[in-house]
């Protein structure tokens, strides 16, 4: 999806007859890694074209709702996804969960992970308090990159998935 946004932002920059900035960094919210394959495989959808349109859908959802529309529609028209495209939709939703909380950055893999904050959160500090001092052994924060630390095991992918999305729960309220 980004050299997708790069090369978009380059074509407008062209034909409104200006030099494309490509060293400037894209802005598209927080940053998302949680170390699984997350795409459409060009075995689920072989037509480049159709890929590229649907990575730009999925990317543009605005809502929960919006991406279960899509899912749903991509399941009636191509089948049923497969485990990267799935990751792909829940790190989607991920964005859109994290983004109002002010997260700038989550990184989770098989052992634990980290959130880290911009410079402002939109989180009950108090909650993050009481996750820290209830779970001593599983979070920590990190105050000086701004961040939370967790530990769990999450080796298996879905765990992953469901163990971040809990956080992310706890953090939202």
């Amino acid at each position: 999806m980004t050299h997708y946004a790069l090369l978009e932002r380059a074509v407008e920059a062209l034909k409104a007859g200006r030099t494309p900035e490509l060293d400037r960094p894209l802005d598209h919210g927080a940053e998302i890694d949680l170390g699984l394959p997350a795409l459409l495989p060009d075995d689920y959808l072989p037509d480049v074209h159709t890929r590229l349109v649907t990575y730009k859908r999925i990317a543009s959802a605005e809502t929960p709702a919006d991406l279960k529309d899509l899912k749903v529609e991509m399941i009636d028209r191509f089948g049923l996804l497969p485990e990267p495209t799935e990751n792909l939709f829940a790190i989607t939703a991920l964005k859109l969960k994290v983004q109002p909380l002010g997260i700038r950055k989550l990184e989770a893999g098989p052992k634990g992970g980290r959130i880290v904050f911009g410079e402002q959160p939109n989180i009950d500090h108090m909650r993050l308090i009481e996750l820290v001092q209830s779970r001593p052994k599983d979070y920590k924060l990190d105050q000086a990159a701004g961040a939370l630390r967790f530990n769990m095991d999450m080796a298996d992918p879905a765990r992953r998935v469901a163990q971040v999305e809990t956080v992310v729960g706890k953090l939202a309220g």
